[in-house]
C-alpha cells in the first residue's frame, strides 16, 4: 500500500474537496442517524476527512499504517487513533457512525476479506448505528491496460505518479511509479497496490451477512457511490 508515499499523499489527492465531501456525509448522517455524536473513520489515511468531520462529531481514526496515523495525529490532535487491520479490529467500544471512504474497502483483498471487514465494523455500531462505505470500482467498469497519470506541480515539489491498470482474476493491480523532485534531488520508486473488484450484489451480501439493512447511493461523494448500512435499533 502507501508504504513509501505517505508524505506525498495529500499533494497527490489535492484535487479532492474534503470539506464538501464531509458536508455531504453529514447530510446523509443527519437524515439516517439524527443526533449522532460519535464517528469512527476506518482506513482514515492522513485524516483529511476526520479534520472536517470533527466539526460535528467526536472522532476516532483507524489505519493499518502507523505513518499515516502520525500525519492524522498532527492534523486532528483531539482524535483517538488506532493502528489496526480493518478485517479484524476490536476497539471495545461502539460508535453512532462508522465510515470507510476513498475505496479503502478494496484493500480487504478478497470477497471473504470484505465480509470480515464489514462484520468487524458492524460490531462497532451502536443500535441503529450507520455504516457508510465508499466502494472500489466494480468489475464491469474496470478498464485493463489503461495508463494513468497524476501530476503535482508545486514550487518545491514535483510529482508524476504513473501506472497501467491491470487485473488478475478478481484483483485490480496498481503498480504506481513515482517520479519525485524536491530541492534535495530526484527520486524514483514504485508501490504495489491490490484491491478486490466486487459487484453490487456482493457488497450488499456483505452488509446483509453482517446484520445490516443496506441501501445504495449511486452517486456518492465522487461518482463511485456509497453503501449505507443500518444496524438493528
Amino acid at each position: 500500500m502507501f508504504t513509501r508515499s505517505e508524505h506525498l499523499y495529500d499533494a497527490v489527492y489535492a484535487f479532492k474537496d474534503y470539506a464538501a465531501e464531509a458536508g455531504r456525509l453529514h447530510e446523509l448522517i443527519e437524515e439516517r442517524r439524527p443526533g449522532a455524536t460519535t464517528l469512527l473513520d476506518v482506513a482514515c489515511g492522513t485524516g483529511k476527512h476526520l479534520e472536517q468531520l470533527a466539526r460535528w462529531y467526536e472522532v476516532d481514526g483507524l489505519d493499518l499504517d502507523p505513518a499515516m496515523l502520525e500525519l492524522t495525529r498532527a492534523r486532528v490532535p483531539a482524535a483517538a487513533l488506532h493502528a489496526a487491520d480493518m478485517t479484524s479490529f476490536d476497539l471495545e467500544r461502539k460508535f453512532d457512525v462508522v465510515v470507510c471512504l476513498l475505496s479503502s474497502i478494496g484493500y480487504a483483498g478478497t470477497l471473504e476479506g470484505v465480509h470480515r471487514a464489514v462484520a468487524a465494523i458492524a460490531g462497532h455500531l451502536e443500535p441503529g448505528g450507520l455504516l457508510v462505505v465508499e466502494p472500489w470500482i466494480s468489475p464491469d467498469v474496470w478498464e485493463d491496460g489503461k495508463p494513468r497519470l497524476v501530476v503535482v506541480d508545486e514550487p518545491d515539489l514535483k510529482v508524476a505518479r504513473m501506472n497501467v491498470a491491470r487485473r488478475v482474476d478478481r484483483l485490480s493491480i496498481l503498480d504506481f511509479t513515482y517520479l519525485v523532485g524536491t530541492p534535495d534531488g530526484v527520486e524514483v520508486f514504485t508501490e504495489h497496490h491490490e484491491a478486490v473488484l466486487l459487484t453490487d450484489d456482493e457488497y450488499r451480501a456483505a452488509f446483509t451477512a453482517a446484520g445490516l439493512a443496506v441501501e445504495h447511493d449511486a452517486e456518492g461523494l465522487m461518482g463511485r457511490g456509497l453503501y449505507l448500512g443500518r444496524s438493528p435499533a
